[in-house]
């Protein structure tokens, strides 16, 4: 299954770079892109066809493999026309609703009567934001070259070792590898050069899988922390650029590249694969930490993550502001 899953990735990146032009699927370099020639785009749709053949194979429930893959495909559509961000938000929050209703998430709480149905409510709510929130992240994150498919490698290796280790659900551990592997297929035609991006439909896809495995995984306060932690730059960047460009004023569906990533390649001209890599080392040793230390003691790992938080939003900040100067709004522009 997991020679097929490489092949596979691979696939669809090749088949893609060799058929963009007739398929409509070009990314054209502009103001706010960090390449400089049209590229081939929609390369993750072979990510797509291992997450169909695995969940088909080992029978995970169609309430969630079925609507993910209609997300994904909707994700593709959008690689070729800009689809309205109201609608995508709408079809991802069905999505993950209807994933979530497979999901006795309630046992959570450990409160009764009506109390236990309004608690329920909001955790359902709040793993639904969770999901949608973080298929998004992945999605912006998703700017240079490498760093989607580095992320995904890192990310589904931790979750799916979590997963085995814990003793979760065996199905979805083997997903997490095999998204390992299709990510590994795909990211030889993306880095060090771009033969072709990954796209929405294999960036909302990963992103979306990750999180409701996350989810899945979940039995205890001390398991969230440990799995979110498994994407912790991801996470620190895309909240600390929101953070930003709200103190600035700026709206945060207009495009730019205020990501710290996106800066240390454009205003710092770090190659694309040198920071891809930089990002995936310290998500794997944010990972391993955290779930090391969490697992002697949970208020000493959320302290330590605390810490590291704090720790990547000052180096965050010292190397913007030594970068770009005084000027905060040098960042309004953006893509892959």
């Amino acid at each position: 299954m997991y020679f097929f899953s490489i092949v596979l990735g691979g696939f669809g990146a090749w088949f893609v770079s060799r058929h963009a032009y007739l398929l409509g699927l070009i990314d054209r370099p502009n103001e706010r892109s960090s390449h400089d020639r049209p590229t081939p785009k929609g390369g993750g749709i072979g990510i797509l066809f291992v997450f169909m053949m695995v969940c088909i194979l080992n029978k995970i429930t169609i309430c969630f493999w079925i609507p993910v893959t209609g997300l994904s495909l909707l994700s593709l559509f959008g690689d070729r026309i800009n689809l309205n961000p109201g609608l995508r938000l709408v079809v991802q929050f069905g999505v993950a609703f209807l994933f979530l209703t497979e999901l006795d998430i309630s046992s959570l709480t450990s409160v009764k009567g009506f109390h236990q149905f309004l608690i329920s409510i909001l955790i359902y709510v709040s793993a639904a934001v969770y999901v949608v929130g973080t298929a998004n992240f992945f999605n912006f994150m998703d700017g240079i070259n490498g760093i989607a498919g580095v992320t995904g490698i890192i990310g589904f290796s931790l979750l799916g070792s979590y997963g085995a280790v814990a003793g979760r659900n065996p199905e979805l551990s083997t997903l997490s590898f095999a998204m390992v592997f299709a990510c590994a297929g795909f990211l030889p035609f993306n880095i060090p050069k771009a033969r072709v991006f990954m796209g929405d439909v294999g960036s909302i896809l990963l992103g979306f899988v990750f999180a409701c495995i996350v989810v899945a995984f979940t039995h205890t306060f001390s398991d969230f922390v440990i799995l979110v932690c498994f994407m912790f730059p991801f996470y620190m960047d895309e909240l600390i650029t929101m953070m930003e460009r709200i103190i600035d004023g700026q709206r945060l569906t207009l495009p730019h590249r205020r990501h710290f990533y996106q800066v240390l390649v454009n205003e710092g001209q770090i190659a694309h694969w040198k920071v891809s890599l930089g990002y995936g080392i310290l998500q794997l040793l944010v990972g391993l930490f955290v779930w090391f230390i969490v697992q002697q003691n949970l208020l000493l790992g959320v302290i330590g993550i605390g810490t590291l938080a704090i720790i990547f939003f000052f180096i965050n900040m010292k190397v913007k502001n030594s970068i770009t100067g005084s000027d905060r709004n040098f960042s309004i522009s953006g893509g892959k």
